[in-house]
């Protein structure tokens, strides 16, 4: 660090010609609320430093300026001055990483404040633009809102190098002799004097020695100037040693403002208490002093600082309100939200110690964990939410439940596991309790080593107390809303989970619910039975840019062991594998390392390295005490899980779990059960010559392939074929039992070669034979011949079935046989056959009661709707012919089949002209 200091002087611009503002129109930032850069106060001085764009460089700034300002004689500014400075510091050499260049110029009405970074590629804004300050809720970017809040006069100067921000703080305007007063009082109580007061006027130097000794310091102590000029004063002070405490002369003399009650050795060797007041200034080439003023103890009315009373108390009445110990270190208004609450709390304890960083942990539930929810001074989005133990060192000394100080961290490694890798050297830690109970640990880390001792323990300590019942108060409230929401998700991803009972919209689902809500990608892994290894199932990010990248790389790396313990459980694999795939990528780029393979796959590329860097955690998904799968959560580079997002995760896993096991099963019968539907249905129909056949099947419900309806067309012996439809009683599985035993008897029966009768009645008693599980049917057989001359020959038996339709060419419909006993209700049956002839270009039209019983509201299809329907297919295939008669079917009522249906079209196209 750079600085200068020229008091009483009226200076030149201490900035270069070409820093100079550019013209207003295209270079000065004003919005109308903000006055630009006055210079119509007199400069008496000025002191200018630059920063290195370190993080120790916002504590040595927040000194800079208070030392300089204190030497002013401005402390009435100098609160403001500091936090302002160390927003605008913080801005320059932590988020836009440069250094920082800080001007303090002195006038008789106040102080001028100048920070200018160097940041290369800032765009210049228009005059007249709208400005975004930022949000209050960030820890980077409110230097511009603190200036508007608290600066009498400021702005922003913008040149293609640098930006610079000046904010001016006026002197409180107080008439002579009322800044603090006491009430007039009779001579007898005013403060003996013995003779004339006497005030010792001492100038310790940096080294601690003394440089300047007046007449009255000689008159009270005895010794003559030439006789202490060049001691230390400690050669001379009696410091008295306060048991809590290790402060010494040493360390007073170091401070920029201290009072208080000591002793002086004089030259007779009597010891004399004295009242001292000292003050740190710099003189004219920045070299720090102290000036010391000492009267005797008994006068210290002529020195001590009158005790400021509240704010507000103008009645001067003792019924006056105390300042509260937590707005005054909080400040007032309090941020009514956690993480406002505790954000405040750590940048208001580094300032209080004048430390590099600070953090601010919160106990589990508990208390053997502590979670980072605030930091200041450290890289706070890598660090939030990391967890370290209560215990984090050896013994006692270590425990977060105590106070500690450690004076150098690289002796006791891992004491702080927060700082690990930080560059903090020293920290004092103590906690936050309420009535006993450990609820968190606040921390103020600085780089130096040997920075603090127990009395800055005790004053940290004395602030957490003030804060812990606050902090409580305002975690409890914050997981209170958490559980509430936390149990409307829960509600919501049960309604979603039991809706579906398809196993991949399950694992959809299953990703979707978690991304963005709990983690910022998903992946699921399933495992089919115990002896297979876990399957990468489903892969979902936040970015869908970033989703093929993601399954590349988990796909290259072994899944997580399926461990049946429940909870989340860290995976580094992916971490580990990112990162090494994001080296290697790196390398290659700058020609280091192996050149690249041309792959087919999509590679990893350093984003999707980056999303996956951060913390994994991998849940087990168990239902019926077997793991089936295992969820897995990750956030992006070096971010962590909350406790709370955690354990709602487990809960999901546990729902996410059930339903996906749900689905499995539900899959593997509706498998079982399609394979043994499909079984029923006859294999694919022969091809005859001369004669056109096609079949329309629907079975009602829900994933059913085979009802109470069928259908079969099958070769008998050379030049004959069997065809039949039926329709057994009810629908479901047992209709379809005896759908299987109809269709094989049928065609078992005919290559026999039993006629159709015959056939029919030896169905009957078989269907019988079944005794409780049997069921009616009503059924339509027939034996085709084709013949020469291009017609068809059949011999129909019709037992209880609709009758069978026949189309001439010319349009006219006639039913092709009549109506005989259905079959499974009586033993004895005499059917017969009958035999139609199917000239060229005839059609004979088959269905199932569910065609003409199609109903809509009190009207149904009926036999006179399916002939007339008919009517209409006069020269189509015998493909068109069912397609349109299914069409009506489907358009005669708006709702959903009820009943099988089964259509069976035969056409007899006649002999083709050569």
């Amino acid at each position: 660090m750079t600085t200068g200091l020229h008091p009483g002087e009226t200076p030149q611009d201490p900035r270069p010609t070409e820093n100079k503002p550019l013209p207003r129109q295209d270079a000065v930032l004003a919005p109308p609320h903000v006055e630009n850069r006055t210079r119509s106060s007199v400069i008496t001085a000025r002191a200018a430093a630059s920063f290195a764009a370190v993080s120790r460089s916002v504590a040595t700034a927040r000194s800079f300026v208070r030392d300089t300002l204190q030497g002013w004689g401005f402390a009435d500014i100098v609160d403001d001055a500091v936090v302002l400075t160390s927003e605008l510091v913080t801005n320059a050499v932590v988020h836009a990483g440069t250094p920082a260049d800080v001007l303090c110029l002195r006038a008789d009405d106040g102080v001028r404040i100048e920070v200018a970074d160097r940041y290369p590629e800032r765009e210049i804004p228009l005059q007249g633009s709208h400005i975004n300050m930022g949000s209050p809720d960030r820890e980077g970017g409110r230097g511009l809102q603190l200036c508007a809040a608290m600066a009498t006069r400021w702005g922003v100067e913008y040149t293609p190098t640098h930006k610079q921000v000046w904010f001016q703080l006026d002197l409180p305007d107080r008439p002579v002799g009322t800044r603090s007063a006491g009430p007039s009082l009779p001579a007898d109580l005013l403060p003996l004097a013995d003779g004339r007061v006497r005030v010792a006027v001492v100038q310790i130097d940096r080294a601690g020695a003394i440089n300047a000794w007046n007449e009255d310091a000689e008159e009270l102590f005895g010794y003559a100037p030439d006789q202490v000029i060049g001691k230390p004063l400690t050669d001379l002070a009696a410091w008295p040693h306060t048991p809590g405490t290790s402060t010494g002369v040493a360390e007073a003399l170091q401070l920029s403002r201290w009072e208080g009650s000591y002793g002086i050795r004089g030259a007779n060797g009597r010891v004399t208490p004295v009242y001292a007041s000292h003050l740190r200034v710099r003189d004219a080439a920045g070299d720090p002093s102290t000036v010391c003023l000492l009267v005797r103890d008994d006068e210290r009315a002529v020195l001590q600082t009158p005790i400021r009373m509240p704010s507000g108390d103008s009645s001067g009445s003792g019924e006056g309100q105390a300042t509260d110990p937590f707005e005054v270190f909080i400040g007032s208004p309090a941020p009514d939200d956690l993480d406002g609450l505790l954000q405040r709390t750590v940048e208001r304890a580094r300032d209080m110690l004048d430390g590099d960083s600070a953090f601010l942990l919160l106990a589990t539930d508990d208390e053997t964990e502590l979670e980072v929810r605030a930091s200041t001074g450290l890289p706070s989005a890598r660090q939030r939410f990391a967890r370290v133990p209560v215990e984090a060192g050896p013994g006692r000394y270590g425990s977060a439940r105590m106070p500690a100080v450690h004076d150098d961290l690289t002796a006791v490694p891992g004491a702080v596991p927060l700082l690990n890798g930080t560059g903090m050297r020293s920290v004092v830690t103590v906690p936050l309790k309420v009535e006993g109970r450990l609820t968190g640990s606040l921390g103020v880390a600085a780089e130096a080593q040997g920075r603090y001792s127990n009395e800055e323990a005790l004053r940290l300590q004395f602030a957490a107390d003030r804060i812990a019942l606050a902090v409580e108060s305002a975690r409890l409230g914050e997981l209170e809303r958490l559980r509430r929401g936390s149990l409307s998700f829960l509600v919501e991803a049960s309604d979603l989970l039991a809706g579906t009972l398809d196993r991949d919209q399950t694992l959809a689902l299953m990703a979707q619910m978690t991304i963005p809500t709990l983690a910022t990608w998903c992946a699921v892994y399933t495992i089919a039975d115990q002896a297979s290894d876990p399957y990468l199932s489903y892969v979902l990010h936040e970015d869908e840019d970033l989703i093929d990248g993601l399954k590349a790389l988990l796909s290259k790396i072994r899944p997580p062991e399926p461990i049946p313990t429940p909870g989340a459980r860290v995976w580094t694999a992916p971490a580990e594998a990112a990162h090494q795939a994001a080296l290697r990528t790196s390398m290659r780029s700058l020609g280091l390392g192996e050149p690249a393979t041309v792959s087919s796959g999509i590679g990893t590329t350093l984003a999707t390295a980056s999303a996956v860097g951060g913390e994994t955690v991998v849940l087990p998904l168990v239902a019926r005490n077997r793991v089936i799968g295992m969820l897995t959560l990750g956030k992006p580079t070096d971010e962590h899980f909350r406790q709370e997002i955690l354990e709602l995760a487990e809960d999901l896993s546990r729902r996410a779990a059930l339903a996906l096991d749900n689905a499995r099963l539900y899959s593997e019968r509706m498998a079982i059960s399609q394979s043994l539907q499909r079984s029923l249905l006859p294999p694919e129909l022969p091809e005859i010559d001369g004669v056109e056949v096609e079949v329309i099947y629907r079975a009602a419900g829900e994933g059913n392939e085979v009802g109470g309806d069928f259908y079969d067309l099958f070769p008998i012996r050379d030049g004959a074929y069997g065809f039949a439809i039926g329709d057994v009683c009810g629908t479901g599985p047992e209709a379809a039992a005896v759908t299987g035993l109809a269709r094989h008897a049928l065609r078992l029966l005919a290559r026999e070669g039993y006629a159709g009768p015959a056939v029919l009645e030896r169905l009957n008693s078989a269907i019988i034979d079944e005794g409780a599980r049997s069921r009616f049917l009503t059924l339509l057989y027939g034996e085709l011949w084709p013949q020469e001359d291009g017609s068809a020959v059949l011999k129909v038996v019709c037992a209880g079935h609709p009758l069978p339709l026949r189309l001439r060419q010319d349009g006219t419909v006639e039913p092709a046989a009549e109506p005989q006993a259905l079959l499974g209700v009586m033993e004895d049956l005499e059917l017969y056959e009958q035999t139609v002839t199917l000239d060229p270009g005839d059609v004979l039209l088959c269905v199932t009661d569910g065609v003409t019983e199609r109903r809509e509201g009190t009207r149904m299809l009926g036999d006179d709707g399916l002939t007339e329907v008919l009517t209409t297919c006069t020269g189509l295939t015998a493909g068109a012919v069912a397609a349109r008669v299914m069409r009506a079917v489907e358009r005669f009522a708006s709702d959903a089949p009820s009943d099988d249906m089964a259509i069976l079209a035969m056409r007899v196209p006649g002999l083709q002209q050569d």
